[in-house]
């Protein structure tokens, strides 16, 4: 049973996960989500465990439990409600401005914006850039 693990305080690691569960069972795999830029913890996490029944023991010992001075919340993880089977961009992955374009030779704009909009030309000889108007 894949569950998850909400309200987890940032010094936890994958390995205090683990170390969480497995007094009630076997532990398969402990991930700690992190932010992919700052590689922080975003605070929640996902535990596999392969048997059901200590799976729910553990979700019923944890949730509400206090770890770090955070009460946890645990519970059966349950797929995203509305989402995609693959590939087609939703509200939430589609870029809000344009990317910048290069200052001199050939600065190209970068992708589009919201609504596919067009991204910001270079400065010097890129696509509808500064110096290509005269």
């Amino acid at each position: 049973m894949n569950i998850y693990v909400g309200n987890l305080s940032w010094n936890l690691k994958d390995q205090d996960l683990t170390d969480l569960f497995t007094p009630y069972g076997e532990v398969a795999s402990a991930k700690i989500v992190l932010d992919k830029f700052t590689q922080r913890s975003k605070g929640f996490g996902f535990v596999e465990m392969p048997n059901d029944d200590q799976a729910q023991a553990a979700i019923a010992q944890l949730n509400g439990s206090e770890i770090d001075g955070r009460n946890l919340v645990v519970n059966e993880s349950r797929p995203k409600e509305g989402g995609s089977t693959g590939g087609g961009g939703g509200f939430k992955k589609r870029s809000f401005g344009g990317g910048g374009g290069g200052f001199k030779k050939g600065g190209n704009g970068g992708g589009g914006g919201y609504r596919g909009g067009n991204g910001g030309g270079g400065y010097n000889r890129g696509g509808g850039g500064y110096r290509d108007s005269y």
